[in-house]
């Protein structure tokens, strides 16, 4: 006797509904203070370097060393989360990024102050593809595009708490009050994580798995690198994040004060746009991907080319300044490259297994953050040797993004290819399911 494939319940797919809403929200908000305390330098870079007696190249350092430490711990992150589960390493994320903003705090040297930043970078590196698999584990994969979505629009809101409240809270109580005060987040987060955080709903335990070592590892990583669609969301997540990560994280407060001759209070409020703009995209983006999944590379190129051509009107505009319609339009645009980037995961997703999805996740997490990395280092020297011009430093944008389209043309054909034949082969095997 036989079912259909309309009437059949897939294995593993989960049912959702409230517990799991509750459930995935302690996750997210987890994700959410790694995001505040990730992007707590953005707002206080000027002050870092007049704090630490610092230039561009080694306030930028800062945010390197966080997003290398990042970046390296993406793929043994995914490893972690497919062999632990989340709820442990969510649980190590906090507290290590909790103790790194605290240090951060009380650093009275440049090189205490980097130590902590690196310990927060390891914490914050083990919160968003842990949440990424909580959504796996406890929503239907239908809600796949739009869970993920709505996690980076959360991550942005971390952003807006710390563009709005810390950057408030640095200029009224201090740097050491502001960053210890933050830290108190992060202990609420743990002990929610602690107390009420669920790797899976009751009766979906995945199959235990024994520990095979290096050789497994190493199967790991080489069957998720093979797949083209892993790449390809390698490559989309690389050339689409790194615009709006660099000018959130470090240099637009600068960028906007020093090139543009705004106050920092009108800085704060376009990087606030930048923000706002994010979240609403996000919204959309994921309604579009969830019921036209054929658009997600058109809006992963769109954004780049709007970002792109932005960029270039507002560096090369010939006036001392840019006009701050311009201005208001970059930051509108900008806010498109995180809810872009999230359309990586989206090609990831559907070309690996569930054993294989923290690893799939954190191969293609790592390309936008190596790209902000290497970016915020190329403004950081290029300001040093151009005598803070803004131009030329940030024209190492335009460098990174060309890379990024070549390989996404390149890897698109075969990855829609593999996803296709995946798909097939899939319906073949539910098309009847033992009764």
């Amino acid at each position: 006797m036989s079912a259909t494939v309309r009437d059949a319940t897939l294995p593993g797919d989960p049912p959702g509904g409230r517990k799991a809403v509750v459930v995935w929200s302690i996750g997210v908000a987890v994700y959410f203070v790694a995001v505040i305390f990730r992007t707590s330098l953005g707002v206080a870079g000027l002050d870092a370097a007049d704090r630490f007696h610092v230039g561009a190249s080694a306030l930028s350092t800062f945010s390197i060393l966080q997003l290398l430490v990042y970046a390296g711990m993406q793929i043994p992150v995914g490893l972690l989360v497919d062999r632990l589960g989340t709820k442990k390493v969510l649980s190590i994320g906090a507290l290590l990024f909790t103790v790194g903003q605290l240090g951060f705090a009380f650093s009275p040297t440049y090189g205490a102050a980097l130590a902590s930043r690196a310990l927060l970078g390891c914490g914050d590196a083990m919160t968003f593809i842990s949440v990424l698999r909580l959504g796996t584990r406890w929503f239907p994969a239908r809600r796949g595009p739009m869970v993920a979505q709505l996690a980076g629009l959360v991550g942005m809101a971390g952003n807006l708490v710390s563009t709005l409240v810390l950057a408030r809270l640095l200029h009224g109580i201090g740097w050491t009050p502001a960053f210890a005060g933050s830290a108190l987040a992060g202990a609420v987060v743990l002990v929610l994580t602690l107390l009420f955080l669920k790797d899976h709903p009751e009766g979906m335990e995945p199959e235990p798995s024994p520990h095979r070592g290096a050789a497994y590892v190493r199967g790991q990583i080489a069957a998720a690198w093979r797949e083209p669609g892993t790449r390809l969301g390698l490559w989309v997540h690389f050339t689409t994040q790194f615009p709006a990560m660099v000018f959130l994280l470090l240099w637009g407060l600068p960028f906007l004060v020093e090139a543009q001759g705004l106050s920092r209070a009108t800085a704060g409020e376009l990087l606030t746009l930048v923000v706002l703009s994010n979240m609403v995209i996000g919204l959309v983006y994921g309604q579009i991907v969830a019921r036209h999944h054929a658009a997600r590379l058109p809006l992963a190129l769109g954004t780049v080319g709007a970002t792109a051509l932005l960029w270039a009107a507002t560096l090369a505009y010939p006036g001392r300044h840019a006009p701050m319609w311009l201005l208001l339009v970059l930051c509108a645009v900008l806010g498109a490259c995180g809810p872009a980037s999230m359309l990586g995961f989206d090609f990831a997703r559907p070309a690996n297994p569930p054993e294989r999805q923290g690893t799939a996740s954190g191969i293609t997490n790592m390309g936008g953050f190596i790209a902000s990395m290497t970016t915020l280092f190329a403004i950081g020297v290029l300001l040093d040797a151009t005598g803070d011009d803004y131009t030329v430093a940030f024209g190492s944008v335009f460098v990174l993004q060309a890379l990024g389209v070549s390989q996404i043309l390149r890897l698109r054909g075969r990855a829609a290819r593999r996803e296709r034949e995946r798909l097939i082969s899939s319906r073949i095997e539910t098309v009847h399911v033992p009764a």
